[in-house]
């Protein structure tokens, strides 16, 4: 494994290997058994804001041993107009690796092409693999296994959430629903190249939410997006709150990436239920992610 660019690159044997990883670095964290970036230094830069992916990554870097510099796009020529796959040669010359937020996937591609070093893909429009990567890890410490259970995913069923669940069940098997307005659900074509039988789309999230194991959801509108008021006005029957979830089974858990905004997406009294899962869910991205540098490391 040289980079992760996406959850579709991925397949099953990878996902779950990646998952297994991220349980025993979390659980030796105390007494961490390696430190694979001893003597690395990586490189983050953000185009986008962000507390979990910055501090997450941050972190792991330094507890794996390694050396990390942040680089907003406004601080270095990326800024001014300069190419990513001019950055890319430049810092591929001084630095071990690179992790990148920003909107563009194919910006995250071009970097690793032309960087020729280790790529994270932090998050783009397209996909939030490393996002992933953590909710797969808390649904298996809080079920056991994703297998056989059902996902539901309910929001904006076309941003870069919805489309990484759709490559996890993939790759993974799981049932997936996605409950989204109709203009908000996955592209026909999008849905045609992942060809996958166990996913379903609905614009109805009761029907979704009937006898959910795990119920995901997200802000309505993605970074970019904000202002946005028709869209914003199309989720209302969307939000994740006490009724919806009386279709789900009892033991279910509810998932959200934050940051949330209660009383949108997801009430202040769902939000504060499921906290102790969600938490945990934001912490599992430090671990999530020191598993992915440590497969690249190998």
């Amino acid at each position: 494994m040289n980079h992760l660019l996406s959850i579709e690159e991925l397949n099953a044997e990878l996902l779950n290997n990646l998952v297994d990883s991220a349980v025993t670095i979390k659980a030796e964290r105390s007494k961490p058994s390696s430190q694979p970036l001893a003597g690395q230094t990586w490189a983050m830069i953000f185009t986008k804001s962000s507390t979990r992916t910055r501090v997450s990554f941050e972190v792991g870097v330094r507890e794996l041993g390694g050396s990390i510099m942040f680089l907003s796009s406004n601080d270095i020529q990326l800024g001014r107009g300069e190419p990513i796959k001019d950055t890319a040669r430049v810092l591929g010359r001084m630095v071990h690796g690179c992790i990148i937020r920003t909107f563009d996937q194919q910006d995250v591609v071009d970097f690793s092409k032309f960087g020729n070093i280790p790529t994270i893909n932090a998050l783009t429009d397209d996909e939030h693999p490393c996002q992933i990567l953590a909710d797969l890890l808390t649904i298996k410490e809080k079920l056991g296994t994703w297998d056989n259970k059902k996902v539901v995913f309910i929001g904006d069923g076309d941003n870069n959430m919805s489309r990484s669940w759709i490559w996890a069940a993939k790759h993974l098997g799981f049932e997936l629903v996605i409950a989204a307005p109709k203009s908000c659900l996955p592209p026909t074509n999008f849905m045609e190249q992942v060809g996958a039988s166990n996913i379903t789309l609905t614009d109805d999230p009761i029907a979704a939410c009937k006898d959910a194991d795990i119920i995901n959801t997200d802000v309505w509108l993605s970074m970019g997006q904000e202002g946005q008021a028709e869209k914003e006005a199309l989720f209302g029957a969307y939000q994740v709150n006490k009724e919806l979830l009386e279709h789900a089974n009892d033991d279910h858990i509810v998932l959200h990436c934050l940051p949330a905004y209660r009383g949108k997406e997801i009430t202040e009294e769902i939000l504060e239920l499921h906290a102790d899962t969600i938490f945990q869910q934001a912490e599992n991205r430090l671990h999530a992610q020191k598993a992915v540098l440590t497969k690249i490391a190998q």
